[in-house]
């Protein structure tokens, strides 16, 4: 891939079920990044996911990976790929040694050495049925598959979800590791957003099938912020500058979109940095959230 290259490219995607549609999703995943797509459960990430490895079709739109059509050259680009899911795709009855050979037979680039270096990293045994794992010694096991066999891309939908902090720090400084090296890409499918400001560089929101907000994470934090003022004060606010409020008994709570600019035009008012969460939840619920003119 030439220097500055997208490593994922979705341009206009559709997928319709009929009850649920992902509406021409577009956005770019650039190499050597660690991309975080967010989104409340059901919004549609396992979707995109889903179409991104080619497990389901799409209705209409453009997705390139590695600069290639998925359509045309699935097999060769999952060479380049490694997958780490929120549920474990080996049965219960193998073992590591087990997956290590079955492992050997797909993929090209096995490297049985540095999978069972990953095995005694992360302690797991090599004889026990992975069916007796615990959650976390599961989710080391995927990581340790995916990354033993070079792939320059890892795609990972709830990694974390539902382990513990400890262990969970311990997944992300494996996710550190991995993009040290520059050709290593990561698109990190979470709804924990407090693992996503430690680790990504961009953040891709998605809600209701749509595509809500992108761009470089600490751009967008350092953008956005949280005013507070008293409800009768939201009048004085320009519309520009809300995305929602959220009203309380102490008064308003607005998101702005430029912290700076409001920062300057109301100095009487309290402003404070948004954290990714609060954006997230801010943007959601901005159409149920109320107008500064009432309306």
């Amino acid at each position: 891939m030439e220097e500055g290259m997208n490593v994922i490219e979705l341009d206009g995607v559709v997928k319709d079920y009929g009850d649920f549609k992902l509406d021409r999703v577009s956005f770019a995943v650039p190499e050597g990044s660690v991309c975080g797509f967010i989104g409340q459960n059901g919004a549609g990430k396992t979707t995109t996911i889903q179409l991104i490895l080619d497990a389901i079709r799409r209705d209409a739109g453009e997705l390139r990976v590695f600069g290639e059509s998925i359509d045309r050259n699935s097999a060769a680009l999952r060479e380049k790929i490694g997958v780490v899911f929120d549920e474990m795709g080996f049965h219960d009855f193998l073992t590591a040694r087990d997956i290590n050979l079955m492992m050997k037979n797909i993929y090209k680039e096995w490297n049985e050495e540095q999978f069972f270096d990953y095995l005694k990293r992360f302690s797991l045994p090599t004889k026990k049925r992975c069916g007796a794992f615990s959650r976390g010694m599961r989710m080391k096991l995927q990581i340790a598959t995916a990354l033993s066999h070079n792939a320059k891309l890892l795609i990972m939908d709830e990694p974390t979800s539902g382990l513990d902090p400890v262990v969970r720090n311990e997944m992300l400084e494996i996710f550190r590791e991995y993009v040290l090296e520059e050709d290593h890409t990561i698109l990190l499918s979470s709804h924990i957003t407090g693992d996503l400001e430690k680790l990504a560089d961009e953040v891709v929101f998605i809600d209701g099938g749509r595509i809500v907000l992108t761009g470089n994470k600490d751009e967008l934090m350092e953008s956005h912020g949280i005013l507070k003022c008293r409800k009768q004060d939201l009048s004085l606010i320009d519309m520009s500058l809300v995305v929602s409020v959220q009203l309380s008994s102490f008064g308003a709570e607005v998101l702005v979109n430029d912290r700076h600019t409001c920062e300057k035009q109301y100095p009487d008012m309290v402003i404070e940095p948004a954290s990714l969460e609060e954006i997230m939840i801010y943007y959601v619920n901005r159409a149920n959230g109320i107008r500064p003119d009432g309306e």
